[in-house]
């Protein structure tokens, strides 16, 4: 809604434009009328809108040129267009030169800038009929409204100039067609959101509790049972299917914010509209889409309580069928409201059912925060889209929080995230893809496996999961990193890249994957941790001067994991995971036992077998020498 308005009347002369002014100043009809009023400010405080209204008074008797007379206009927010009722040659100059000007300023301006046709003069008896103007109106649909008054006698000044800053605050072309007597398609689309929006129970209707609820929302105030009686008499006599089960439908919905226009309380309409961050273009104004969110180098974003509470609502809002999934046609239907869906293919990211690839409570709630953390930015617009400030919750900024840095935390010896990033490096076959789909407990993915070895890869492959840790469950993210990709050259560039701990594979069945994962790690600053693949199978000595457990004691990183994609090897998997999970929060302690007992335990056991590794080197580098 603009914060101010600007009223601009215009018209032949002696049609008393100045006599309108200064009879709504004065309250008195005045002896002397000047050429043309001074410009008037009328506070905020005294207008019904509370917006500070100025009216400008167009002289044509003083006329400045029609460079003047564009800048008046340009700087308008409403004209009023004034005929006297007694001069059918001043009506007639309305529509020969004065609404062809409006439309040419509008045009020029790309604006559509209401139009109020006024008939001063009214207390004269010989006076111009109204059916005359209807011509006018039929041929400019800018124009709002038509209003007889009359200086002299104080008549309708007040209603006049209350018309036109209404017109502008709440203007009726941008929601209503009167040549077709009905909503105009926009209108009509943003009115279907809020219905979707407030109807709790997904079940297509509005009932008592949920009018009631969407009435406080917009209107601060409860819906009286009289008023609602009102309403739902008048939808079933005059719209079809309008209550049906004693439940309003959408149809009834729309026709009811159709009568509202219809006599004249749109600004009913546009409360509701602007409720639900509307603009008057009827799109969904920045600021209620993308609130500043001021994320420094170092930080990032995860939900809050109140952002999980509101996709919890939303999700069994979704579940229509209350089998604790979403199926393809409830997951559209719950981004209906969005332009689209803000997420493709997610069955390599997340849990999903094992028979259908449906979406539970997990995979979703996982869904939600990986993208709040990758585009934390966009995920504020979508809780937009679906409502989430549109109640007492306020911004959608309270769904959401700023983390501390890595730095900050690792300065504390404690972190207070819910969410860490892994990149997954390892060279080709080292089984990266297999280790994401393990996490998301996935035998096999074929589509992606193909991804792995792609040089330039199309897709950058992410799962999350929850991760028990202590008596808590945090987020893990793995992101898998292609081998060779211009992807992992950006990364290893960067240290590693932004993440919290830097995971390198390699495979115990290959000879040569170890120097690969090696060569990896000397371009890496990240905490680290190399994990031995396929160790389900015989391994090879690799073709290294070192082995991977005595590169980990000289690198001063833990011992290497082993890890096999074999579902009988499922609980070695959760404790790798696990112990991914603790080094990523905790790098500093990973020898703690009071962080994770069994990975500490297997820590102390690594490095015993270790030293002993290399004694034994050490012993036979010695014999061989003495020979």
């Amino acid at each position: 809604m603009k914060k101010e308005v600007r009223i601009l009347l215009i018209g032949d002369s002696d049609v008393g434009k100045t006599s309108l002014v200064l009879s709504l100043v004065t309250e008195e009809f005045p002896s002397h009328v000047p050429l043309r009023a001074e410009e008037i400010t009328i506070p905020a405080d005294v207008t019904p809108e509370g917006v500070p209204t100025h009216i400008v008074d167009y002289s044509s008797r003083e006329y400045l040129g029609e460079e003047h007379l564009r800048y008046e206009m340009q700087k308008a927010h409403v004209f009023c267009l004034v005929y006297a009722v007694d001069d059918e040659r001043s009506l007639e100059s309305i529509g020969s030169y004065w609404l062809p000007k409006v439309r040419e300023i509008n045009e020029l301006d790309k604006l559509t800038r209401p139009v109020l046709l006024v008939g001063n003069k009214s207390d004269v008896e010989d006076s111009i009929p109204l059916d005359d103007v209807l011509p006018l109106m039929n041929d400019y649909p800018d124009i709002e409204t038509c209003i007889e008054c009359s200086a002299k006698q104080l008549k309708n000044i007040s209603e006049l100039f209350y018309y036109a800053q209404k017109a502008v605050l709440h203007p009726t072309a941008p929601l209503y067609s009167p040549d077709q007597g009905k909503l105009k398609p926009r209108c009509a689309e943003a009115l279907r959101r809020v219905f979707k929006i407030c109807d709790n129970d997904n079940d297509g209707y509005l009932s008592d509790h949920e009018l009631n609820e969407f009435q406080k929302r917009c209107f601060n105030a409860p819906l009286q049972q009289a008023n609602l009686l009102e309403v739902k008499s008048l939808l079933k006599k005059y719209c079809d299917d309008g209550i049906v089960n004693d439940r309003m439908s959408e149809t009834g919905f729309l026709f009811l914010h159709t009568i509202f226009i219809q006599r004249g309380r749109h600004e009913t309409t546009w409360k509701v509209l602007r409720k639900f961050g509307y603009t008057d273009q009827l799109e969904l104004s920045d600021d209620y889409l993308r609130p500043y969110l001021n994320i420094e180098a170092g930080n990032s974003v995860e939900l809050t309580e109140a952002g999980y509470e509101f996709l919890n609502v939303l999700f069994q809002k979704s579940d229509r069928d209350r089998d604790s999934f979403l199926s393809p046609p409830e997951l559209a239907d719950m981004f209906s409201v969005c332009p689209n869906i803000p997420w493709g293919d997610f069955s390599g990211s997340v849990v999903t059912n094992e028979s259908n690839g449906w979406l539970g409570y997990d995979g979703y709630e996982a869904l939600w925060t990986l993208h709040t953390y990758q585009f934390p930015e966009l995920m504020l617009e979508y809780l937009a889209y679906l409502g989430y400030n549109s109640d007492a919750r306020g911004s959608q900024l309270s769904a959401v929080k700023i983390t501390p840095s890595r730095s900050e935390d690792r300065k504390r010896g404690e972190s207070t995230r819910d969410v860490f990033l892994c990149n997954v490096f390892g060279p080709k076959e080292s089984g990266k893809s297999s280790f994401l789909n393990r996490l998301i407990k996935k035998s096999e993915y074929d589509i992606l496996e193909k991804i792995e070895d792609s040089e330039t890869p199309t897709v950058i492959r992410n799962s999350i999961c929850k991760v028990k840790h202590k008596m808590e469950e945090k987020f893990l993210i793995l992101q898998e990193v292609p081998y060779e990709s211009e992807f992992q050259r950006d990364l290893l560039e960067k240290g590693g890249g932004d993440c919290d701990l830097a995971i390198i594979l390699y495979d115990t069945t290959l000879k040569d994957s170890f120097r690969k994962a090696v060569e990896i790690q000397h371009d890496i600053d990240r905490p680290t941790v190399f994990i031995g693949t396929k160790c389900d199978k015989k391994p090879v000595i690799q073709d290294y001067d070192y082995t991977p457990a005595e590169i980990c004691k000289m690198s001063g990183l833990p011992p290497p994991l082993q890890f096999s994609n074999k579902e009988d090897w499922e609980a070695n998997q959760a404790k790798v995971y696990q112990t991914c999970l603790v080094l990523a929060a905790f790098p500093d302690q990973q020898h703690e036992i009071s962080l994770f007992p069994g990975f500490t335990k297997y820590i102390k056991m690594g490095a015993v077998l270790a030293a002993a590794s290399l004694g034994l080197l050490l012993a036979a580098k010695f014999l061989r020498s003495t020979r």
